[in-house]
């Protein structure tokens, strides 16, 4: 069914309006419904059509690639096979939807035009269906000759694609689609109703719509916060800044996972750093087993009371340079360093930002990170985290070298003293091992250390797996139980033990988060999930610097190590795709583009098929040039249609959907036509034989019925023009 004048030029204007293409809108518009002044035609066949909808699904295409690839919105593909996969259902691909369904009318308009202005205006139904072409093509003749026309499912898009990303209000959509709808119609209202009576039906439908706009709009405003953003953060695994639950205390084994999360580039084969930090702590809280960033805290009867230094939880920006892609993190570091390429996902989420963010694991005295993607933002904190935030896939290189870190120095000398507090409950144990160690006054900073990790390392031995104890204090904390008792733990156990000892001999400690590097991958390295790592930062009062001080037995890595998944290898090559989609999502990668160009060709192609090697041609001199070249039907030559045109000069025209039958008895209610209604209802019997019948007329009918339209025509000449009412 074809639309009604001029319901496309104001339905495109209206698109253009919402989404900032009102030219674009006006201009298709304007194309489209010049068809109805014009004779200029084209004689396209199926197989023109084929290639005109082939180039719009191309172009689509393209489109949707370009959007996907340039667009800073979203998780990326990549993240959808990593744990973040609430925020990737979301935001993986929703600029690209959104942009490829606002563009649609543009994208999809070669082939309405390409109907409008073909002799027949309709278009093949095999043309928009893959499943029905290769049916034809296998002998299926089934939907050979089903034509239609698309103006109303093409006026149904336009409406559709105003409605994704309103730009000027969601109010004026609804009246605006209103309207359109309304007039689209009208025109095909059933004629048994009154005209009253359908407007007062239409008026109460839109009425109800927009009380179901007003309810589902509070509806949203009520569960805005409950977005799949925020469910995401049940499936979240980023490393919290601010604190960090240790898995003391809990019975049971400790299970990692063997995903991979980081990959590693070393400059220099083999030269890559032991720990890559992520975050450190200072405060504990025995209660909850939690590291916290900053502040003198207690936990006292279910609350957590003290005084919290907001300066160590708080992160000021950090300044890039002006190539976009550098971060100065120590200015006055530049001797001696190395450099590595970390790539690694940024899991978190910034609701201030609406973007990926994330802690990036950087080697000890980082001094510059250099090669970042574009468009990002950096943080930093005192206690030496780096928070960037932009798109979920960093890829950088790590300037790094022994020395200087960007941490804060210990406030020993401050009113909360941070870095050497120890909770009370924690003290008796501390004692004892200290009094055990025998430690002396006299031993140097370096010789204090060999001690302790000697202890550690000849004392206690490494255990993912813990058992309640038996005869232990009912009142010990899970630290205490560790260093008095069973002396077996994790990683978590070891490094509060090691950070509150120091503590103990007055030396600033504080609980480091991240993880240990070891296993190679090619010429480089791969971090999984159950590398992940606690360790000690002890302060070298001699050297002014931070140093990485790690107590746990280097059997860890071989019990990790044996406790391979089965099928690893599936995962890793899971995650190595999850990798090369995220470099493509996130533009860290030039295949996108490679892919991009690769389809303009094709389109080239395409066009060069539709415009040069079309079987027809326009315009009414081609097709009187070449007679043997035009579709012929059976029955187009009938004298009939004279006898139709001259009627419809007289007033009476058929209206759309109308048979002849039912046209000729209305015609044939003219008194002037009353001696012509035999002849006329005898000569439509003759065109419809002539016209529909396999079997034809002979020629004697065929004779027959010239002759007589001729008379009756010449009889409709001699009669004066009397239109009717």
């Amino acid at each position: 069914m074809k639309a009604p004048p001029f319901l496309l030029l104001a339905t495109l204007a209206f698109w253009g309006w919402l989404t900032d293409f009102f030219v674009a809108g006006l201009v298709m518009g304007t194309i489209l419904e010049s068809a109805r002044f014009t004779r200029f035609r084209w004689e396209l066949d199926d197989a023109d059509f084929n290639r005109i909808w082939s180039f719009c699904v191309v172009l689509n295409v393209t489109l949707a690639i370009y959007v996907f690839t340039t667009s800073d919105e979203g998780g990326g593909v990549g993240s959808m096979f990593r744990g973040n996969a609430a925020v990737s259902a979301v935001n993986a691909s929703a600029s690209t939807a959104i942009r490829f369904f606002r563009w649609l009318p543009m994208t999809m308009f070669a082939f309405v035009a390409a109907q409008c202005f073909n002799e027949r205006q309709s278009v093949p139904l095999t043309a928009v269906s893959l499943v029905l072409r290769w049916r034809r093509r296998h002998g299926d003749r089934a939907f050979t000759n089903h034509y239609h026309n698309i103006s109303y499912p093409y006026f149904i898009a336009c409406l559709f694609a105003a409605g994704i990303g309103v730009n000027n209000g969601a109010q004026w959509y609804f009246w605006g689609l209103s309207g359109l709808v309304a007039w689209a119609l009208w025109v095909i209202r059933p004629s048994r109703y009154r005209s009253a009576v359908w407007l007062a039906v239409v008026t109460l439908v839109v009425a109800v719509g927009f009380a179901e706009m007003f309810l589902i709009n509070r509806a949203q405003s009520a569960i805005q916060n409950y977005n799949a953003k925020w469910l995401a953060l049940l499936f979240d695994p980023r490393t919290d800044p601010l604190q960090s639950q240790t898995s003391m205390g809990r019975i049971g084994e400790l299970k990692l996972s063997a995903r991979i999360a980081i990959w590693l580039q070393p400059r220099e084969v083999g030269r890559v750093p032991t720990y890559l930090r992520e975050a450190s702590y200072r405060s504990y809280m025995p209660r909850r087993m939690t590291w916290y960033a900053g502040g003198n805290l207690s936990w006292n009867q279910g609350r957590l009371e003290g005084e919290a230094n907001a300066a160590l939880n708080n992160f000021d920006l950090v300044q890039g340079e002006s190539d976009d892609s550098t971060w100065i993190l120590l200015p006055k570091k530049t001797n001696s360093l190395d450099a590595i390429n970390i790539a690694c996902y940024l899991n978190g989420w910034s609701r201030e930002l609406q973007a990926p963010e994330g802690l990036l694991p950087l080697p000890g005295g980082t001094a510059r990170l250099e090669k970042t993607p574009p468009a990002m933002i950096m943080k930093r904190n005192e206690n030496g985290a780096l928070l960037a935030a932009g798109r979920g896939l960093m890829i950088f290189d790590a300037i790094y070298g022994p020395g200087t870190t960007i941490d804060a120095p210990p406030d020993v000398n401050g009113t909360n003293r941070f870095d050497l507090g120890i909770p009370t409950n924690e003290i008796p144990a501390l004692a004892q091992v200290a009094a055990e160690l025998n430690l002396a006054t006299n031993l140097t900073h370096a010789q204090t250390l060999q001690v302790i990790e000697h202890f550690f390392l000849e004392k206690f031995s490494y255990s993912v797996w813990q058992r309640p104890e038996r005869g232990a204090r009912t009142n010990a904390t899970p630290l205490t139980k560790f260093l008095l008792n069973n002396r077996s733990g994790h990683c978590e156990f070891f490094a509060s033990a090691t950070v509150l000892l120091l503590r103990h001999l007055n030396i600033p400690a504080r609980y480091a988060v991240g993880y240990y590097v070891h296993e190679t991958h090619g010429t480089g390295y791969v971090v999984r999930e159950r590398d992940a790592h606690a360790w000690c930062l002890v302060w070298n009062e001699q050297t002014r610097c931070w140093e990485d001080f790690d107590t746990t037995p280097p059997s860890w890595v071989e019990v990790e190590s044996k406790r391979t998944a089965f099928g690893q290898w599936f995962s890793d090559a899971r995650s190595w795709v999850g990798l090369q989609f995220a470099k493509f999502r996130w533009r860290q990668a030039h295949l996108q583009q490679y892919i991009f160009w690769a389809l303009v060709p094709v389109m080239l192609v395409l066009l060069y098929h539709i415009i040069f090697r079309r079987r027809g041609k326009l315009g009414p001199d081609r097709r009187d040039k070449n007679p043997a070249q035009k579709i012929v039907w059976p029955g187009l030559d009938s004298e009939f249609y004279q006898l139709e045109k001259r009627l419809s000069a007289r007033g009476v025209s058929r209206h759309p959907g109308e048979t002849l039958a039912d046209w000729l008895e209305r015609a044939l209610t003219q008194p002037a036509l009353a001696e012509l209604r035999a002849p006329l209802k005898q000569l439509l019997k003759l065109h419809y034989r002539h016209r529909f019948d396999p079997q034809g007329l002979s020629t004697a009918e065929r004779e027959s019925l010239g002759r007589e339209a001729k008379n009756c025509l010449g009889a409709l000449l001699r009669q004066p023009q009397k239109p009717s009412s």
